[in-house]
């Protein structure tokens, strides 16, 4: 009897070696964002086609500022009543979803 308690004792004390718990380790992730460079112009340099599509999309909208970068891609600050937001477009009119 005692040498069945003995046996059990240590089966027992060999399994919770098993159950022991994983260090969790620390991933770390890197977000890059890459932001294309935009230089303001003035209102009067935004293309035409840009101007019409705007008004055409959003009638009531007010350009305040327009910003141009390398790839002749344009980003328009405009307010829509109380609301202020961010368009982009190319020089030909078209909207571009950034």
């Amino acid at each position: 009897m005692k040498n069945l308690f003995l046996s059990a004792a240590i089966i027992l004390g060999g399994l919770t070696s098993f159950a022991s718990t994983t260090p969790i380790s620390d991933i770390s992730v890197k977000t890059i964002s890459i932001q294309d460079e935009y230089t303001e112009i003035k209102l009067e340099e935004v293309p035409v086609a840009i101007t019409d599509a705007l008004k055409k999309a959003y009638p009531d909208a007010v350009l305040t500022k327009a910003y141009k970068n390398a790839k002749s891609e344009y980003k328009l600050d405009v307010t829509v009543g109380e609301k202020v937001g961010s368009l982009f477009a190319n020089a030909d009119g078209t909207w571009i979803k950034k």
